[in-house]
């Protein structure tokens, strides 16, 4: 794991900053589940974390590793249920956070794939539950690639059959040299005591050459000073929060979740932000923060900004399906009412965001913390979530019809972590529309009709102006 995922990993043991997120398919019938099965056997072999369990390291010297589950079962990770009847989408929504309230058993690969039979008119719905450790959400899109087609009938059945057959042998085969799964704990020790050296010797090497570079070039200091001075001032503000949450309205917390949905247009959001001057995330994020708006005064306690959480993508276009992304903090204004002014002061907000100089240093910082003691770690994460009021997230999806073993899906629903937080806002786009999964703390969102009901006047107003209305 790197520093980050190994943070994620060990706050863990407080259920409150638990980072497993979900994805909620809608499909337009039920799939193939043999053939469903084919294709998630497939996918292990194509991404390796799924076919694999954590393993700490002794004494948390060291990030935990990925060891080879050579005995996984894939009938417990992919299962099928059925809703009781009559069904709606409330109650598809009240199972789906009930079986993502359920922490992983972490003995095994850590994902579940629940397939939710007996909505309405024959539909079907596929929940995606899947740990942060093992990748981050654009590296979650990547994963889903290997399971979708871009049409009712694609390759073969025995195409798809030959490369699951070829998994499953692979997997016989681990299995018979390593029966019980064991770990070698004294080849962790050692390579964990390996890890612990190179980073060490690495961060002593990048002070001692910073320190020369300087004695021979004195006329660089006053910029160095410069850039340590901009750094400190970034650090203070991502990382080094001392001000609390500024909704004490949202600050209850609970362990329960509750999900929604909510939908708008892209090709609305594309216009406003092209009017305006902006990014679709600009949009998203200013008709989140002016519906938060909009739930205060209509909860009788107005507030003019919020503290949000971000994460900011650092994928290349060949990374893994590992975490890339750094966690960020931004205030962001809940006014003025007029959406185009309330848009001007996100879109600035996010502009400055994405230069913050802390940004470079994000794994660095996280290698050092990620060795302290776990209570530690807990504590101090704890202190910094407690700053943030809300969270979001937004991802690029398929502009064409997709299907899943012979379903085709008709919407599809991200559903990120809380982190801590109140209340997580996480948005993919389908087929020209983007789809919002709400993640609500049921002690913080206490009337979450109303909040949505604040989320479609919010886009409402402010896709307005892309329509020239």
């Amino acid at each position: 794991m790197t520093a980050t995922e190994a943070i994620m990993w060990a706050v863990e043991r407080d259920p409150a900053l638990r980072s497993d997120f979900c994805n909620l398919t809608i499909l337009e019938s039920a799939p193939d589940m043999e053939r469903l099965r084919l294709k998630m056997q497939r996918a292990i072999t194509l991404i390796p974390h799924l076919g694999e369990r954590v393993v700490p390291s002794p004494l948390r010297i060291a990030p935990p590793v990925w060891s080879a589950d050579s005995g996984i079962d894939l009938d417990y990770h992919l299962r099928s249920i059925t809703l009781d009847q009559p069904s709606s989408m409330r109650s598809l929504l009240d199972l789906a956070s009930a079986l993502c309230e359920e922490p992983f058993d972490i003995s095994r690969p850590l994902w579940e794939f629940t397939v939710i039979k007996g909505l309405p008119d024959g539909r079907c719905a596929l929940l995606q539950k899947v740990h942060h450790t093992i990748t981050d959400g654009v590296g979650g899109l990547r994963l889903s690639l290997s399971i979708v087609d871009r049409d009712a009938h694609p390759e073969s059945d025995h195409e798809v059959q030959a490369i699951a057959e070829a998994a499953a042998a692979r997997q016989r085969d681990e299995r018979q040299l390593d029966p019980v799964n064991r770990t070698n704990a004294f080849e962790t020790a050692v390579s964990a005591l390996a890890y612990r050296t190179r980073r060490n010797t690495q961060i002593a090497r990048t002070a001692i050459g910073g320190s020369i570079s300087l004695a021979l070039h004195p006329q660089r200091a006053p910029k160095a000073i410069s850039g340590s001075i901009k750094m400190l001032s970034s650090l203070r503000r991502q990382v080094f929060v001392t001000d609390s949450a500024h909704s004490e309205l949202l600050s209850p917390r609970s362990l329960e979740r509750r999900f929604d949905l909510f939908t708008f247009s892209l090709e609305d959001a594309a216009a406003t932000a092209h009017a305006l001057d902006g990014h679709v995330n600009d949009v998203f994020v200013t008709g989140v923060s002016g519906a938060l708006g909009r739930y205060h005064e209509a909860m009788g306690q107005p507030v003019s900004e919020l503290r949000m959480a971000m994460p900011v993508s650092t994928r290349g276009q060949n990374d893994t399906s590992a975490n890339h992304f750094v966690p960020t903090r931004v205030l962001v204004p809940t006014g003025p009412k007029d959406p185009t002014q309330r848009f001007v002061a996100t879109r600035e907000s996010l502009r400055h965001l994405r230069g913050e100089r802390a940004l470079e240093a994000a794994e660095s910082l996280a290698d050092v913390i990620s060795s302290l003691p776990t209570a530690l770690l807990v504590a101090a994460t704890h202190t910094q979530t407690r700053t943030i009021d809300f969270a979001t997230s937004n991802l690029r999806g398929s502009a064409i019809d997709l299907w899943i073993s012979g379903a085709r899906i008709e919407a599809n629903f991200p559903i990120g972590p809380r982190g801590g937080c109140a209340v997580n806002f996480t948005t993919l786009s389908y087929c020209g529309v983007m789809h919002v999964g709400v993640n609500s703390d049921p002690a913080s969102v206490t009337d979450p009709e109303a909040l949505i009901e604040c989320l479609r006047e919010s886009f409402t107003d402010l896709l307005a102006i892309g329509r020239g209305e």
